[in-house]
């Protein structure tokens, strides 16, 4: 039996799901099955081996092939965060080299300087990392300090994260139309004429 792979890494057979790698994700496969065992091939290669299950609508892993999805998607999104950061703070890819040449975990000082960049904003960061960088000290640690003497020569205020309220997210929700017919028909029956007395009683002006 011939299958095709959607957006998620599952192939679905006898009206249950088995899962196969995410790197399978889009592609054609082949579904072999006996009354014991299904097998998942890429043409001639075996990429995945279950139990056949005779219920409806289950999901039927193999825990590492969702182990290496859930970490695909973190990757995914710490290099996401990485862009991000880069972008808005050049002088990061020379805080984040450093970091790495001293073993450092990249990921959470990414996050720790992102958090720190939506609080301060780009140019204050921006700073910050310079200043972190020139004590020869690429940690965020570093750049939360020279941030914070910052704000103090500049007398501000602490920053202050800004918290959408429901009504911005409400504005930003997705509308759904109804269908433009019912409004047409309304439209029709409003623009009908009506009859006046004087066409009942023969009258004419």
């Amino acid at each position: 039996m011939v299958v095709k792979v959607g957006k998620t890494p599952y192939v679905r057979f006898d009206l249950n799901d088995y899962s196969v790698p995410h790197t399978h994700v889009r592609k054609t496969l082949t579904v072999l099955a006996d009354t014991k065992t299904v097998r998942i091939l890429d043409a001639q290669t075996v990429v995945a081996i279950h139990a056949r299950s005779y219920d409806k609508g289950q999901q039927i892993e193999i825990e590492s092939h969702i182990k290496d999805l859930v970490e695909r998607k973190a990757a995914a999104h710490a290099q996401r965060g990485m862009n991000r950061l880069q972008q808005a703070v050049p002088a990061s890819v020379e805080l984040l080299t450093q970091a790495a040449a001293k073993g450092e975990h990249l990921g959470a000082i990414t996050a720790a300087l992102l958090r720190l960049l939506d609080r301060y904003g780009a140019d204050q960061v921006q700073t910050a990392v310079l200043n972190a960088l020139q004590r020869k000290v690429p940690h965020p640690n570093a750049v939360r300090l020279a941030l914070e003497a910052q704000r103090q020569a500049q007398q501000a205020p602490a920053p202050v994260v800004v918290q959408l309220s429901e009504n911005v997210r409400l504005r930003d929700a997705v509308i759904h139309p109804h269908p433009l017919k019912n409004y047409d028909q309304l439209n029709n029956t409003d623009s009908q004429p009506e009859t006046s007395r004087g066409d009942n009683d023969g009258s004419q002006k």
